[in-house]
């Protein structure tokens, strides 16, 4: 499957037991929510799949399981977020064989790179695999660029290399992007309060968080946006607004599951270090999500929008 850079493609959570098990039960209910309400891919692994707290047994089994769960409907990517090169390889070479379709990559984590290791890490697992590869660029929280200069060297020398996940919080990063590369590099917005400013001005897609408890609400967004009912896409934005201010947190996952607990398609179990929200902490969070429930938005029927553009 080739894959379309384009659309709503979750980071999704990883769900557990109390046990600290996989629950795949709870999983699959989740992917089946994003399927039903019209995603475009699913990326495993990412941050808010508490993929640095996965062995690699649990990543190969998400893996293999998301596949044959979507079945072919939308793409599925692993996340690789990896300290050596060589894990990087191994884990690109593992994804590929479990069924993944792409992956998305962040620079080589703990270790600061230089701009010229970065593009060899970036180079030697693109080289290692036939997958597609989206680079996520996210400088804010892990502090390593990569610029437009890095990715023009990128480009040149790796076909497979084909997206970002733009995650700079700098808008006009779009259109720089845009400016210099065309079509060559499609970009996926990854910051959920940037996400339709960034759609507007011509990002391809969203790489989401919230939408692993609202999946409707952030698809709805993007297919209005992109069938021009911009009125209609900025009303469930500004509603959608103080949830999405939870993506931008560092305890987003267990706010995010948290969310996804009083939407039904979820748990609030993380992995330790993370732990389950208590105390006041929790009265905020609780009280952002119900005051949002309270008053939440009837959708348009937004699916069959693209049809009609």
């Amino acid at each position: 499957m080739d894959i379309k850079w384009e659309g709503v493609m979750p980071a999704v959570t990883t769900q557990f037991t109390a046990n600290d098990e996989l629950d795949l039960e709870l999983f699959k209910k989740n992917i089946k929510a994003q399927l039903d309400a019209g995603v475009h891919g699913i990326v495993l692994g990412g941050t808010l799949g508490e993929a640095s707290t996965l062995t690699d047994e649990e990543r190969s089994i998400l893996t293999k399981e998301t596949v044959a769960f979507v079945d072919g409907k939308v793409p599925v990517l692993m996340n690789i977020a990896e300290q050596t090169t060589k894990a990087a390889i191994n884990l690109a070479k593992v994804a590929e064989a479990d069924g993944a379709k792409g992956l998305m990559m962040l620079p080589p984590m703990r270790y600061k790179a230089s701009d010229e290791e970065v593009i060899a890490y970036f180079k030697a697992v693109a080289n290692s695999t036939s997958l597609p590869i989206m680079i996520y660029n996210n400088p804010v929280d892990y502090k390593i660029e990569v610029t437009l200069d890095m990715f023009a060297e990128l480009l040149e020398a790796c076909p497979n290399i084909q997206a970002v996940k733009e995650s700079t919080r700098d808008t006009t990063n779009i259109t720089r992007i845009k400016n210099r590369f065309g079509n060559r590099l499609a970009i996926m917005t990854g910051v959920d309060t940037l996400a339709l400013e960034s759609l507007i001005l011509g990002a391809d897609g969203w790489v989401a968080g919230l939408v692993d408890a609202f999946p409707a609400e952030t698809v709805a967004i993007y297919e209005l946006q992109k069938a021009g009912r911009i009125k209609e896409a900025i009303a469930i934005y500004r509603w959608f607004m103080p949830l999405l201010e939870l993506d931008i947190s560092p305890k987003l996952v267990q706010y995010i599951k948290m969310a996804s607990v009083y939407t039904k398609i979820g748990s609030e179990y993380v992995r330790a270090p993370r732990l389950v929200l208590e105390g006041q902490e929790r009265e905020t969070i609780t009280k952002i999500i119900t005051d949002a429930l309270a008053v939440r938005p009837t959708l348009p029927d937004y699916k069959n929008l693209s049809a009609l553009v």
